[in-house]
């Protein structure tokens, strides 16, 4: 009866053994697909970070670009203001007669400076002071060059305000939309050489 027991003893330890390497297996493969998974998980989630990231900056890099275009946009362009002097006009009106006295200036695009006289060098003055010629003052070659416009620029203006009736130029838009006419005359007369950037009222008195 002894020798059934002893036959089945190896088959136990077999089977153990097996069951054994089949747990060291699986243990083996678990662990084995976690960290493919672990390492899959961690290379999706840098991915996506990078590209949220990179999106992030370019918006931030988008949105500075734009903010600075606008400012560079809001800043008012700087030009050479002529003063017109004073005008002393009929307006249109007919019943009763009504006049404007109005001190006018226009503001110009500043002339470009030119490369190759900046290039030049200074000239020595052959007075005994022995100092270097002054350097030109824009303003001054641009208001004399005005002087010759001078005239067509006032008779515009005059044109145009005259068209106008007091009840038009009480009025802030009836101010602006005379403005933008003046400044289409004027740019008119200088044909492209310069631009008025704005006209300017001073004194404006109705009466």
């Amino acid at each position: 009866m002894a020798k059934p027991t002893q036959a089945k003893e190896p088959e136990i330890k077999e089977k153990e053994k097996n069951d054994s390497n089949n747990s060291s297996n699986s243990i083996m493969i678990n662990v084995i697909t976690t960290t493919i998974v672990c390492i899959i998980f961690i290379g999706v989630n840098y991915f996506l970070q990078s590209n949220l990231l990179t999106t992030q900056l370019k918006s931030i890099t988008t949105e500075q670009t734009t903010e600075d275009s606008m400012d560079d946009l809001d800043k008012p362009e700087k030009g050479i203001v002529l003063d017109l002097g004073d005008f002393t006009m009929n307006l249109s009106d007919i019943d009763p007669r009504r006049y404007l006295k109005a001190n006018v200036a226009i503001e110009i695009t500043n002339p470009e400076p030119d490369p190759t006289q900046a290039a030049e060098p200074k000239k020595e003055s052959s007075g005994h002071g022995g100092h270097g010629e002054a350097a030109p003052d824009p303003k001054a070659d641009l208001v004399a060059e005005m002087e010759q416009y001078k005239p067509a620029i006032r008779d515009a203006v005059i044109t145009v305000l005259t068209s106008k009736t007091s009840d038009e130029l009480a009025t802030t838009a009836g101010k602006e939309l005379a403005k933008q006419q003046i400044a289409e005359a004027v740019n008119g007369i200088f044909d492209g050489e310069r631009e008025v950037i704005r006209v300017s009222f001073g004194q404006f008195i109705m009466q």
